[in-house]
């Protein structure tokens, strides 16, 4: 069998030519394609891990944000706690600082109110004291209480002794000043005469004295010199009985709490 080699070149050409073809227009086309396509997904790919990665960053970053937060709301819950603690005991303390007060008050007015009992007490007994002693003189000797007072001044007078007089005539005589004798009166001049040689006589020298009124003596007579004094008021039989009303009104006041009955 003979071959024609002309037919064989013209397919081997129209081949060659098929294959540039088919190389031109459609494989270098799906190529391009499928090379185009392989950059897409890897562009995509890159960009889903970044993605990935930024939201991986964000979770990160959230959960940084609420772990801030708890803490935050933890700080602000304990704040809140200690200063609802602190401001419970500001409370409480001034609770009992106005108790306290309160209190304070209630028994500085219960001590006005005693103290102004005992004040018209005093003054009361006063009176009364003052008229009985004046009604009693009056009716038993032709003798005044202011009389009957100096009488009894200068009696104790002369009748000091030991140290007390000692220690008192001492300070008449270094007195710079002359001895100041207070009396709840004003004393005639027969009174004064005699109360100046009374003390005269007692301490044995020419004592000076200043006569001075002094009501709040309580209808007595009173000598004082550097200090010392000497004397005698109803002033202290009035404290006495002023001491025994005081005792008697805190029995009152604070009654004895009864025993229990017990019940069979």
């Amino acid at each position: 069998m003979l071959i024609d080699w002309f037919t064989v070149g013209a397919q081997a050409l129209n081949f060659i030519i098929l294959v540039w073809l088919l190389k031109r227009f459609l494989y270098k086309p799906i190529l391009n394609a499928v090379d185009a396509r392989e950059k897409r997904i890897a562009a995509e790919l890159a960009d889903a891990d970044a993605k990935k990665a930024e939201a991986q960053r964000e979770r990160d970053e959230f959960q940084r944000k609420s772990n801030e937060f708890d803490q935050q709301r933890a700080a602000l819950l304990t704040k809140a706690t200690d200063d609802a603690k602190a401001e419970r005991e500001r409370l409480l303390d001034d609770a009992r600082k106005a108790a306290d007060a309160l209190s304070a008050k209630r028994q500085e007015a219960l001590r006005s109110d005693a103290h102004n009992l005992n004040r018209d007490i005093r003054r009361r007994t006063q009176q009364e004291v003052f008229a009985i002693a004046r009604k009693a003189l009056t009716d038993l000797a032709a003798t005044s209480l202011e009389e009957r007072m100096c009488e009894v001044f200068t009696r104790r007078l002369r009748t000091i002794d030991g140290k007390a007089k000692e220690s008192l005539g001492e300070a008449l005589k270094t007195a710079s000043e002359p001895a100041l004798l207070r009396s709840a009166f004003d004393l005639p001049a027969a009174q004064r005469a005699a109360i100046q040689k009374a003390l005269n006589e007692t301490f044995s020298a020419d004592v000076h004295v200043r006569f001075e009124t002094a009501p709040d003596l309580v209808s007595g007579i009173e000598l004082s010199t550097n200090g010392l004094k000497i004397g005698w008021s109803i002033a202290d039989y009035l404290s006495s009985l002023e001491k025994g009303v005081g005792e008697l009104l805190k029995e009152q006041d604070n009654p004895e709490p009864k025993p229990a009955t017990k019940h069979p």
